[in-house]
């Protein structure tokens, strides 16, 4: 019994080696661990043996079973990583690769360094809803229906199925959270950041954006001055832009301030020589500004006799195109990675 034992186990073992493909490797599994195969009609022997020789018969018998098995898994194992195409081989020794990491938009760090430079000053963050009512984006910021000055605004209109006529839109500048912010804290002193996305209805180019960020500023308090609205924005401009810069301020028209003035500091480029991307004035317009129109200031619940105010707006790309010298506004909306992962 012992020798046919072993002249079966060298017999499939020298089978097992000459088995080149996983449907060879299966033939010699049925032949001798199958259920009729060649080591079960020897285990069967066993039975006939003398009860003195069974369990030394049948503890030889498991043991080449497992050899055999164990050999030949083994070599299906090494078949099976033998058939896969070495791209799709994994080499689990190799050091993993690192996932890629997104990065702070250049958009949304710029409106975090204007946060920084004005919360010093004491101005805090504050933000309104995006689809706005007519009565808070217009109305009540000095801008009646028909009012000449509605034509700055591109607007795009929202109208529900309850709505009887065109009375909410998409704001189309962060100004309708001036008058929220006033019915909120009146009469209490204000300093306060309004940032968010604006939409107008406008065509796309490399200055203009359907959809833009703009972050505006409004102080409300007894005694504020256009000093101080001149001195604030000074300081913005030279933190933002470098200690050296020159401003200039200069008439302009909103229909919510008076009087109204626009901002420009000396080209960054030609340092106000004149060039290209200043037109050649020497000039870059940043933003507007104005004292708070005392029709605004009482629609807010602030008597104007006693209150004053200023307020600012400013698109928070074009602050970042002028302080990275990019010259087309789609780039920070165009999802192109080789432009967003100069700002990481």
């Amino acid at each position: 019994m012992r020798e046919r034992w072993e002249e079966l186990k060298e017999k499939a073992l020298r089978e097992l080696e000459e088995a080149r493909d996983l449907q060879e490797m299966e033939e010699w599994r049925v032949t001798y661990l199958g259920r009729r195969g060649a080591l079960t009609k020897i285990l069967r022997s066993v039975g006939k043996l003398p009860p003195e020789e069974r369990p030394q018969a049948g503890e030889r018998a498991n043991r080449v079973k497992r050899e055999l098995t164990q050999a030949w898994e083994a070599k299906v194992e090494a078949l099976k990583g033998r058939a896969i195409p070495p791209e799709e081989r994994i080499d689990v020794t190799l050091p993993g690769r690192k996932p890629l990491l997104g990065t702070i938009h250049p958009v949304t760090r710029t409106l975090w360094e204007i946060y920084d430079i004005f919360a010093p000053l004491g101005f805090q963050v504050v933000e309104g809803p995006e689809v706005e009512w007519d009565r808070y984006n217009f109305e009540l910021l000095n801008i009646p229906k028909d009012h000449p000055a509605r034509d700055m605004f591109a607007t795009l209109y929202v109208a529900p199925p309850y709505a009887r006529s065109q009375e909410m839109m998409l704001r189309t500048h962060t100004s309708p959270v001036q008058i929220r912010t006033m019915e909120r804290f009146c009469p209490e002193p204000i300093r306060v950041l309004i940032p968010g996305r604006c939409y107008r209805y406008e065509s796309v180019d490399a200055t203009h954006e359907w959809m833009f960020i703009q972050v505006e500023g409004l102080a409300v308090g007894q005694g504020i001055t256009m000093a101080d609205l001149k001195g604030v924005l000074t300081a913005f401009a030279r933190q933002m832009f470098g200690e050296e810069r020159k401003v200039r301020f200069r008439c302009d028209y909103f229909p919510f301030v008076e009087p109204g003035a626009e901002m420009a500091i000396d080209c960054i480029v030609c340092q106000g020589e004149g060039c290209r991307v200043c037109g050649y004035t020497g000039w870059l317009e940043i933003l507007g500004a104005g004292m708070v129109h005392p029709e605004v200031l009482q629609n807010g619940g602030y008597d104007p006799g006693s209150y004053t105010g200023f307020a600012f707006g400013m698109g928070v790309e074009r602050i970042a195109m002028l302080k990275h010298g990019i010259d087309d506004i789609r780039l920070f909306y165009s999802n192109d990675l080789r432009f967003l992962k100069q700002f990481s």
